[in-house]
């Protein structure tokens, strides 16, 4: 079989792509006649592919790119397609390279969750900010890019944070400049002392409620209020070594619950 007489010229367009279609999946992967029917119809479809990919022109990828892209979901389309229940493939494949499209950028490219609504303004903004800058003959500002948008201040600056996660810099990328220069990682925030402390308050406000009130109440003079032993129990009417000792028994306690131990008695 040639690929004239694959192209069935005698035919209209859409009993064509039917034709074409039931040959792609009758037959096997590494068939010639196979191959040469799938071109065809990748030749035929070209401009709905196009059509898709344009969408996105305003993205940092380029058109070769997400053509690539738009084949896949056209070729799935091909083999998906079912001639029996609709007749037309163009419906069938539009969709198809459209959301191949769109799950590229989801799965390939967004490096940190973006909200949908955000990732479609960040490209409405991307439109506006030419336009404007044209009409103006300058940068236009914040304000007069949400008032032309119709959208909120931070709305706005949702869109214009969303290019900054949009592709992932290496933390060990080098900065720009000489060859020695530092690189990104070597600008980053050391690790916060604090938040090993944060995470040992949430355990202790966890068991909180497990001890007594009185052992509550003199835990919080002691550390939150800075009153000494002395001060406590002349404030309870209670001696300094009965303090202490209710002191340790209530601390013994929080860290047998956080360290997993036998916490014993809380008397």
């Amino acid at each position: 079989m040639t690929a004239s007489t694959i192209r069935l010229p005698a035919q209209d367009a859409e009993q064509s792509d039917q034709a074409l279609v039931r040959l792609v999946q009758s037959l096997p992967r590494d068939s010639a006649e196979r191959d040469t029917a799938c071109e065809e119809l990748i030749t035929r479809y070209r401009p709905l592919v196009r059509h898709c990919a344009q969408r996105y022109r305003q993205s940092p990828e380029s058109q070769e790119e997400l053509m690539q892209v738009g084949y896949v979901g056209l070729l799935k389309a091909i083999n998906n397609f079912d001639p029996a229940v609709g007749r037309n493939l163009a419906a069938y494949a539009q969709p198809c390279v459209s959301g191949e499209i769109k799950r590229h950028f989801r799965d390939k490219r967004w490096h940190v969750h973006v909200k949908r609504s955000v990732q479609e303004l960040r490209q409405e903004l991307r439109q506006a900010r030419a336009e404007l800058t044209q009409r103006l003959a300058r940068s236009p500002r914040s304000d007069e890019l949400a008032t032309h948008l119709g959208v909120s201040d931070a709305d706005l600056r949702d869109a214009e944070r969303a290019d900054l996660v949009f592709q992932a810099a290496s933390l060990d990328a080098p900065l720009p400049g000489d060859e020695d220069a530092a690189a990104l990682g070597d600008l980053m925030g050391e690790e916060d002392p604090q938040l090993e402390h944060e995470l040992d308050m949430q355990s202790v406000w966890t068991h909180w409620d497990e001890l007594p009130v009185r052992q509550q109440k003199l835990l919080m003079m002691r550390f939150y209020g800075n009153m000494s032993q002395a001060e406590i129990g002349e404030r309870l009417g209670i001696s300094q070594m009965h303090v202490s000792r209710l002191l340790a028994a209530a601390l013994d306690y929080l860290r047998g619950c956080i360290m997993g131990e036998d916490a014993g008695p809380r008397s």
